[in-house]
C-alpha cells in the first residue's frame, strides 16, 4: 500500500485459434456491474493486438535494462467502453527462453505489485540461479501497467515537493498535525484530478486485468501464464474471474485479500496490524543478537533504543535529511524483507554510538528517485481510490486509526496519511468485483504466502484460496518476507518449478519450513527475484 513496481502475430495461426484468443470474457460482461460494452471492447482490442503483435527492439536508455533484454509496446484502449477512442501504449520487455526450442512453453508474464510498480526489470530474473530452469522454458515478459513509468505516466504533484525532507511521523498526531495532513490530502487529490483530467477514472484494477488480456493476445498466447506478486495477485485474480477460459498457469505470490468488503480501506487497517507484529519480529531478532548490536536483550529494550534514535533525529535530523518520517520509512523496509534486518539494526546501533552515516545512507531520500516515487504514488492513489468506496468523513478515519494505533502504533498513522486522498477523491468509485471461480472453471492455480507477511497478511491468501476453486495454497510457516517465490526457500522454489514446468500443484495445501534467519555478520541480500523487485520498485506498497 505505501508507494513512497513484436511478437507472436497470429495471422498465420488460422481463424480458429484467433477466435479462441479473443473469446468473450466470462458471462460476456464484468462481474462488477460494468457494462457489456467494456467486455466487447476487450475482445476488439485483443483481436487487434493479436494481429499486430509486438515489435521488440533495443530498450530505451531510460529503462536501464541490459542486453539481451528487448523492449516494445502494446496499444490498449484508455476506456474499454470506447475501444475506437483514445489508446495508450504500455511498455513491454522480453528475454527469450534460453533452452532448446522443444523446451519452450510460451511466455511468462510478471507483475510485481504496487499499484504503481513496474515489472520491466523482470527478464533480468533469467540471470538469477533459482530461475534458470524456468527461464529455459519461458520467454520472461515484464511490463509497466497503465500510468507507470513510460506507460501513459500519471503524476499528481511536483516530484520536488514530494521528496522534501526531513518530515515528522508522530505516533499520536496532534489536532493541528491532522489538519495539515487533511489539507495535503485534499491538495493531492485535486492534483490528480487536474493532471489527468477525464482519463483519471480509467486507472483502476479492472482495466489492469483487461490490459493483461490484450497483452496476452499481443504475445500470441492462447492461454495466459502469469505470476503476480502482492497487488499483482489482486488484478490477477480479477483476470481469472473475468477471463477464465484464457487462464493457463497462474501463480499468486503474497496474496491481497480479495474480499470486496476489504478493498481497500479495511485491507489497509489489516496491514497496519500485521506490520506491528512484524516489527516485533525484527526487534526480537535484534535482541537475540545483542552481542552484535547492543540495542537490548529483549524486544521492549530494542524498542526503547529505537525511540532514542527517533527522538534524536526529531531534535536534529541526521545529515539534515533524516527525520522521524525517513527513519520510519527505512524501518518499514525491515517489515517487508528480513534480509534488511542486519543493515537496519547496524544503522540504529551506529547512530547511538555517534556514527550517523549508515542511517543517512539507508534513510535519506534520493533526489534522483523523486520522479519515479511520485509516479508510483500517483498510480497507487488513483487505482485504490478508483477501485472502491472509501469513508469521506475524516471523523471515521480518526476514530478507526486512533483506536488501532493504541495496539499497532508502528505503521497505523503513516498508513492512514498515505491513503487519505481517497477521502477527498472527486472521481466515481467502483464497487469491487466479487473474485470467484466455480469448481472446474479454472485449471489449478498456485497461491504462495508467508505466514507472517505484513504487507499482505496471511488471511488474504486463505481467502483467495477459498474463492478460487481448485487452487493450491503453499505456506511458508513462521516466516514473513514479502514475496515468497524465486529462491529464498528451496521448498517453495520446488513447488513453483513443478507447477510452471510440469503443471503439478498440491491437491489443496502444502507447508514449507521457514527460510533461514538472516546472519548478523552479513549485510548482503539473497540472490533472488524479490531483490530485483525491491531494487527497481523501492516504494512498492502491495
Amino acid at each position: 500500500m505505501r508507494a513512497v513496481a513484436k511478437y507472436g502475430a497470429l495471422t498465420t495461426l488460422g481463424s480458429v485459434v484467433l477466435s479462441a484468443l479473443v473469446a468473450a470474457p466470462a458471462d460476456g460482461a464484468d462481474a462488477t456491474g460494468a457494462t457489456t460494452s467494456a467486455a466487447r471492447g476487450v475482445v476488439l482490442a485483443a483481436q487487434r493486438a493479436a494481429t499486430d503483435g509486438i515489435t521488440f527492439g533495443a530498450c530505451p536508455k531510460a529503462e536501464q535494462l541490459p542486453d539481451p533484454i528487448a523492449c516494445g509496446t502494446v496499444e490498449v484502449p484508455l476506456d474499454y467502453t470506447e475501444p475506437d477512442g483514445r489508446t495508450i501504449s504500455l511498455t513491454v520487455s522480453r528475454v527469450p527462453a534460453s533452452g532448446n526450442p522443444e523446451q519452450r512453453q510460451g511466455a511468462l508474464v510478471f507483475n510485481p505489485g504496487g499499484p504503481g510498480a513496474s515489472g520491466m526489470y523482470f527478464p533480468m530474473a533469467a540471470e538469477v540461479p533459482h530461475w534458470k530452469r524456468i527461464a529455459e522454458a519461458y520467454d520472461l515478459i515484464g511490463y509497466a501497467p497503465r500510468g507507470v513509468g513510460r506507460s501513459a505516466p500519471l503524476s499528481c504533484g511536483d516530484p520536488a515537493d514530494f521528496g522534501k525532507a526531513p518530515t515528522q511521523s508522530p505516533v499520536r498526531p496532534s489536532e493541528s498535525y491532522k489538519r495539515e495532513r487533511i489539507a495535503e490530502a485534499k491538495a493531492y487529490a485535486r492534483g490528480c484530478a487536474n493532471a489527468a483530467g477525464p482519463a483519471l477514472p480509467h486507472y483502476n484494477s479492472l482495466n489492469n486485468a483487461r490490459d493483461l488480456d490484450v497483452l496476452r493476445a499481443a504475445l500470441g498466447e492462447q492461454k495466459l501464464t502469469f505470476m503476480g506478486a502482492s497487488y499483482g495477485t489482486y488484478f490477477g485474480a480479477l483476470y481469472a474471474t473475468l477471463f477464465p477460459s484464457h487462464v493457463g498457469r497462474m501463480v499468486f505470490d503474497s496474496a491481497v485479500n480479495p474480499d470486496p468488503e476489504r478493498i481497500w480501506y479495511r485491507n489497509n487497517l489489516d496491514q497496519s496490524v500485521a506490520f506491528e507484529r512484524r516489527w516485533e519480529d525484527f526487534r526480537t531478532w535484534v535482541a537475540k543478537h545483542d552481542a552484535t548490536y547492543h540495542l537490548g536483550t529483549d524486544a521492549e529494550a530494542v524498542r526503547q533504543s529505537y525511540e532514542r534514535v527517533r527522538a534524536g533525529v526529531a531534535h536534529k535530523p541526521a545529515g539534515g535529511k533524516v527525520g522521524p518520517g525517513q527513519l520510519q520509512a527505512a524501518m518499514l523496509g525491515a517489515g517487508y524483507y528480513d534480509d534488511y534486518w542486519p543493515t537496519r539494526a547496524s544503522a540504529l546501533s551506529e547512530y547511538l554510538k555517534g556514527n550517523q552515516k549508515p542511517l543517512i545512507d539507508q534513510a535519506a531520500p534520493r533526489p534522483a528517485a523523486a520522479a519515479e516515487s511520485e509516479n508510483a504514488t500517483a498510480v497507487y492513489t488513483a487505482v485504490e481510490c478508483n477501485d472502491a468506496p472509501w469513508p469521506t468523513d475524516f471523523a471515521v478515519w480518526d476514530r478507526d486509526n486512533t483506536a488501532l494505533a493504541q495496539r499497532a502504533p508502528f505503521e497505523t498513522w503513516d498508513n492512514a496519511w498515505m491513503n487519505l486522498p481517497c477521502a477527498y477523491w472527486t472521481g466515481p468509485r467502483q464497487r469491487p468485483t466479487e473474485v470467484r471461480a466455480r469448481p472446474g472453471q479454472l485449471p489449478p492455480t498456485l497461491i504462495l504466502a508467508a505466514e507472517r507477511d505484513a504487507a499482505t497478511p496471511y488471511e488474504g491468501a486463505v481467502e483467495l484460496h477459498k474463492r478460487l476453486a481448485g487452487s493450491a495454497l503453499v505456506t511458508e510457516r513462521d516466516a514473513g518476507t514479502h514475496g515468497v517465490s524465486g529462491g529464498g526457500n528451496a521448498c517453495v522454489t520446488a513447488y513453483v518449478e513443478d507447477y510452471l514446468l510440469h503443471g503439478k500443484a498440491p491437491v489443496r495445501r502444502a507447508d514449507c519450513a521457514p527460510h533461514a534467519e538472516p546472519d548478523p555478520a552479513s549485510a548482503k541480500p539473497a540472490d533472488r527475484l524479490v531483490d530485483l523487485r525491491r531494487r527497481h520498485n523501492p516504494g512498492a506498497r502491495f
